[in-house]
């Protein structure tokens, strides 16, 4: 059995003074396969810790119904790191921003009308505990102080940012405790007044989160807070991309100076990210700022390690900045994967989405439109379909939508609608004597992850559909979380064929041990892609900056690998390609 506490200057690892050098791995944005790759490079360069938040939207996609298997095996990504000498901490929010979808809430908690998240409301006190009780059997156990790695848990996070409820804090401080929880907890928030004041408590560890200007922010700190050791949650040595954004760099590299500077003052850092990973699937958040802004689906961050886990320049500057404060580290014995060019893929079948709704989902019917939520849909699509049968001759509008729309009439493609970018206008003219059937498919880019704009963040029609000032009623929805395509019914491409939003699947034949690869779909406008059934995640080529998909080796077999496309928009050349580098802009 071990303890970790701190006194007025310092953490202390077994009564001895400790300086924490962390780095955030979240293990729900790797492989499994690749965690104990990634631990070994943290460890190699120099860290003695690593941080992860934890995703409650995964591990609870249905209400009630707990997962923390395979790539969600929280228990198993600790162990790893304990296995290799690496302390942890935890930060299970419930809330944890991260640029993932709602924040990492559950969308569930969005049927329940007059729920109040993150206060002192009682039903979402009720979920939250939920939840936390399933993180706490995983962790407890886990505890330094019960011989296991884990020596901080996070209450909530960057509380400051969202709300100034301290009985929330406090509370949820106190429900930790009460749960076996016996290491220190800590608050994290920008280091001003306003953040501070809003998210912190008096009995928390009170540290602070930022990118850049190290004394300003610790001198902040320790006036603030004179009697605890000095700790930078979050330091961001990069930051993430949004579609329709450039790709960020950290310019000029200054990471390794201001390591340096807080390290030499006594400060404990994690960074943020030390490998960011990737957004597989739908599991993007978005942010609003101007207007809607969603994240893409790399993660790299510009940090220490690439998206596919890469020695960066920055790994090898931080390395000898870990040197000079802790000793001399061993020789590397990590190294970069493999990867691979497999070069260009025909996609030779074909399948429009329209016609496999039916496969794929079963009709949910109702008098008016239900949102996502309401039809238990937490990413993905939902088709929306009404008839009208008497004469009109009138605008469709949704509002409010959330958020990109395709919209046909009688099977025939009419435009496209997107929050806050594009409103094609779409004229609903129905003849007397004819019907018309109206065909709204919605996608789910991904929910708000930061600030008050959270709220209202349902997905879909969460308003009306209307012609004119008439609202749509009696609708057809067909819940298509994508979740599985293994019943699609694939037929040859033809030229005259390839109408979208469709599925286009090819057959990746590989010789040997498969490598990582990136995927590139020059020949595509915007959707997914799957491998082996594995949802990689979204492309959207004119929206940009990320050109390639990160393929890991693990997803990959030797011998046949099943690709499929989802193209949404529009296709010129079903074809891909397979590179040996990433192009992320």
């Amino acid at each position: 059995m071990g303890t970790f506490s701190y006194n007025e200057s310092e953490f202390l690892l077994n009564g001895k003074p400790f300086q924490i050098l962390s780095g955030s791995i979240h293990y729900f944005r790797q492989v499994p396969e690749y965690w104990r790759d990634r631990l070994e490079k943290l460890k190699q360069c120099g860290f003695n810790t690593v941080e992860t938040y934890v995703c409650w939207n995964l591990h609870e996609r249905k209400e009630g119904v707990f997962d923390f298997s395979g790539r969600l095996d929280l228990g198993k990504f600790i162990d790893i790191a304990n296995e290799l000498g690496l302390l942890c901490i935890i930060r299970p929010g419930p809330y944890i921003c991260a640029e993932w979808d709602y924040g990492g809430l559950p969308s569930w908690l969005l049927t329940y009308p007059n729920m109040r998240i993150r206060c002192m409301d009682q039903l979402f006190l009720e979920k939250e505990k939920r939840f936390l009780d399933k993180v706490f059997e995983i962790v407890r156990p886990r505890q330094i102080t019960k011989g296991g790695n884990v020596i901080m848990l996070q209450v909530e996070n960057e509380y400051g940012s969202y709300g100034n409820d301290h009985n929330y804090i406090n509370h949820l401080a106190d429900y930790y405790v009460e749960q076996g929880i016996d290491v220190p907890l800590f608050t994290s928030d920008g280091p001003s007044d306003f953040f501070f004041g809003g998210g912190t408590v008096e009995k928390l560890l009170k540290t602070g989160n930022f990118g850049s200007h190290w004394k300003e922010s610790f001198g902040y700190i320790k006036q603030r807070c004179p009697n605890q050791p000095l700790m930078c949650s979050e330091f961001w040595e990069g930051w993430f991309d949004s579609w329709y954004g450039p790709h960020h760099r950290r310019t000029p590299d200054d990471v390794a100076e201001q390591l340096d500077g807080m390290l030499s003052a006594g400060g404990n850092v994690n960074f943020y990210m030390f490998c960011g990973g990737t957004n597989f699937g739908f599991t993007n958040g978005a942010n609003m700022y101007d207007k809607y802004t969603v994240t893409t689906t790399s993660y790299d961050y510009d940090a220490a390690l690439t998206e596919s886990g890469d020695l960066t320049k920055r790994f090898f500057e931080v390395r000898a900045v870990a040197e000079k404060h802790f000793g001399k580290l061993p020789e590397l014995t990590v190294k970069n994967s493999e990867k691979k060019a497999y070069g260009k893929l025909a996609l030779s079948e074909y399948t429009p989405l329209l016609s496999n709704v039916s496969v794929l989902s079963s009709p949910i019917e109702s008098p008016f439109a239900k949102s996502f939520e309401e039809l238990g849909t937490d990413f993905g699509f939902v088709l929306y379909s009404t008839v009208i049968d008497y004469p009109v001759t009138e605008k469709l509008i949704i509002d409010p939508l959330r958020d990109r729309a395709h919209i046909f009439i009688n099977g025939e493609f009419k435009g496209i609608k997107e929050r806050d970018r594009r409103d094609d206008e779409i004229i609903i003219d129905c003849k007397a004597g004819e019907a018309l059937k109206i065909d709204i498919l919605i996608e789910n880019l991904g929910r708000i992850n930061y600030g008050n704009d959270m709220a209202g963040e349902a997905k879909g029609i969460t308003g009306n559909a209307r012609i004119g000032q008439q609202i749509l009623f009696g609708w057809k929805m067909y819940p298509l979380p994508m979740d599985d395509l293994s019943s699609l019914d694939f037929a040859p491409i033809s030229e005259t064929n390839e109408n979208c939003p469709a599925f286009f699947r090819g057959i990746l034949e590989i010789s040997g041990d498969p490598c990582d690869t990136f995927l590139k779909t020059s020949g595509f406008e915007k959707g997914f892609v799957t491998v082996n059934g594995f949802n990689i995640g979204r492309y959207w080529n004119s929206a940009g900056p990320q050109k390639t998909l990160y393929v890991p080796a693990p997803l990959l077999n030797e011998g046949k690998n099943e690709i499929i496309v989802c193209e949404l928009d529009n296709c010129n050349a079903p074809q891909i390609e397979f590179f040996d580098a990433p192009d992320l802009g």
